[in-house]
């Protein structure tokens, strides 16, 4: 993970901490984990093996993603590895291999590792902590949001969640066709849309967030920080899960679960006032609504409630 640094890691790994440039005072920071047998699994019951290049893929892009949902570029990251000791050095390479490929594959191209920490446990844990840059410009929160604006998605919805149900299944991933085993890759290594963010926040998005938990749950928390109700469109909403009816017919089941419930594509959900041309990638898929009386701030579908759902990380 020593290669070629961005301009922003003015001092990479060698001493005990690195040292990054922030230009304009200011600096976006967020971190996560990933843990073996809660984040990922090193063998799916489908019968694939999770590569160390997996594991650092998915960890860059879900980090870069958080950077991105603030409208900002991702400028460093640093790693925290804790490993059993008879973890295979390959794997560990792979994992190094990952992290910079997702980072150059994903586009963030004024990111670098800048560091990093190894350790001994009893379970593979992988723990990123990601620096990025606003360039002068105001953060997009979630609290921003007005009655009246057009609520719109950038990247996909509901293809991680396919793609861990077809892990999580009996069937043989080998067997699938590739468009199936492409949702699965997905799971594995997400692409979020790194341009969207910096983009909404160019074309003046009022709110953002990244739809790491599903598209209800994290609606509701925009809804909750913002004082609003979330409306989804049915019509936007049938698109989406027009792509996933194959995979659902495989495994018999809905579609529309994996659509409002799934949240690692690492999407955007991003608010923008009515009128606004959105920005390249981003779609039209609902509205922000003033609360009733005595209303609290929830998610509709049509104007009817629905379920929050989604991925609580304590509930699973």
């Amino acid at each position: 993970m020593e290669g070629t640094h961005c301009t922003a890691t003015l001092l990479g790994p060698g001493d005990d901490a690195a040292v990054i440039a922030a230009p304009d005072g200011r600096t976006v920071i967020s971190i996560d984990t990933q843990v073996q047998d809660q984040d990922f699994r090193l063998q799916w019951p489908s019968g694939y093996k999770t590569t160390g290049f997996d594991v650092g893929w998915k960890a860059a892009a879900q980090n870069l993603s958080d950077i991105n949902a603030m409208g900002a570029s991702a400028t460093s990251l640093v790693v925290s590895l804790t490993l059993p000791p008879d973890t295979p050095v390959g794997w560990v390479e792979d994992v190094a291999d990952g992290l910079t490929s997702g980072i150059r594959d994903l586009g963030a191209a004024t990111c670098s590792v800048a560091g990093g920490d190894l350790g001994r446990g009893r379970e593979i844990s992988v723990t990123v902590a990601v620096l990025g840059t606003l360039d002068g410009g105001p953060a997009v929160l979630r609290s921003g949001a007005k009655p009246g604006d057009t609520l719109a998605l950038a990247g996909t919805a509901g293809h991680a969640a396919a793609g861990l149900a077809l892990l999580e299944s009996a069937i043989p991933l080998e067997t699938l066709s590739a468009e199936l085993r492409g949702l699965a890759g997905l799971q594995c290594r997400p692409r979020p849309p790194l341009a969207a963010g910096p983009a909404a926040r160019a074309a003046g998005a009022t709110a953002m967030l990244d739809i790491s938990d599903g598209m209800l749950r994290d609606g509701l928390r925009l809804a909750a920080a913002s004082g609003v109700a979330v409306d989804l469109h049915p019509g936007p909403l049938e698109r989406l899960k027009d792509v996933l009816r194959h995979a659902a017919e495989h495994l018999h089941t809905d579609a529309g679960d994996w659509v409002l419930g799934g949240g690692e594509d690492h999407g955007l959900l991003a608010t923008f006032p009515s009128g606004t041309l959105l920005p390249a990638g981003f779609t039209a898929i609902g509205s922000i609504q003033a609360l009733g009386i005595n209303e609290r701030p929830g998610v509709t579908i049509a104007g009817r409630s629905a379920d929050t759902g989604g991925w609580d990380h304590f509930a699973h």
